[in-house]
């Protein structure tokens, strides 16, 4: 996110004036932005303090909700998209200090002090910036992201145009029920060119593309303190143990677990 959001002119931005190791910014984005593709020279983690963010890389493709970062190395071809309208966090790391750091472009998980950790450093003014502090917050962040494992929340997103409008509708509304014969006939296609498309497209094919963005687009609920059976419900799962076994199989534990290690407990079943 090395580009201004529209009310600041989409230009971009002076990265070069970052004068600590570990330096933040935050940007405002509407629904549909696009930030084009684009490297720098530093290690970078982008978070999402509100709205789902797309984020596309050389090395991968990720559709996260707040609860998670992504951490793409430094050089790194990208480009982000607002799926909605979104908030987003930009930390951005010299290259020196990103070695201890994971060496493939991954989803973190942002613990209530990771996430603390970034609002501090975004929120520091040029002056503040160049203060002890800053730095010092920048060292105990870098600490903090060392302990925090990798999350399988990889979601292929497609190029192909029709697909990607396919896509954004069921995100809106993860729970909705057409079928995809009813989706292909939405869009003037057979069930078979759709599948066809979709695989093509992304790699995944559109029931499995469609299970893995519900059980992403759940976390956001379970963290935020909502009945497991009412997440379940609300994804499009028929039942809390339907949802629990494909989140466990998924994710390597049960929602249940997840939600405890969000809150810094013991989580012995994560991969």
């Amino acid at each position: 996110m090395a580009y201004a959001s529209p009310e600041r002119g989409g230009q971009s931005l002076n990265l070069q004036g970052f004068a600590q190791p570990v330096a933040g910014v935050v940007e405002h984005y509407p629904a549909g932005h696009r930030v084009p593709l684009h490297s720098h020279p530093y290690g970078h983690l982008i978070y999402a303090t509100q709205g789902l963010l797309l984020v596309q890389a050389s090395s991968g493709q990720w559709l996260v909700p707040p609860t998670t970062a992504v951490w793409l190395r430094p050089h790194v071809q990208h480009s982000l998209t607002a799926t909605t309208a979104v908030s987003a966090c930009g930390i951005f790391i010299q290259p020196d200090l990103a070695g201890p750091l994971p060496q493939q472009d991954c989803v973190l998980h942002v613990t209530p002090l990771v996430r603390e950790l970034i609002a501090a450093l975004v929120g520091l003014d040029a002056e503040a910036a160049s203060q002890p502090r800053s730095r010092l917050l920048g060292q105990l962040l870098l600490e903090e992201l060392k302990a925090l494992a990798p999350l399988p929340l990889h979601l292929p997103w497609p190029e192909d145009a029709l697909m990607r409008q396919i896509c954004q509708a069921l995100v809106q509304d993860p729970a909705q029920p057409a079928t995809a014969e009813q989706i292909a006939s939405q869009h003037a296609l057979t069930t078979k060119t759709l599948h066809r498309r979709f695989l093509k497209s992304t790699g995944m094919n559109l029931g499995k593309w469609r299970q893995q963005m519900r059980l992403m687009a759940s976390i956001q609920q379970l963290l935020k303190g909502a009945p497991i059976t009412s997440v379940a419900l609300e994804s499009g799962y028929e039942s809390h143990s339907a949802y629990t076994v494909a989140f466990k199989k998924n994710f390597g534990c049960p929602p249940s677990e997840f939600v405890l290690f969000s809150k810094g407990g013991a989580l012995a079943t994560l991969p």
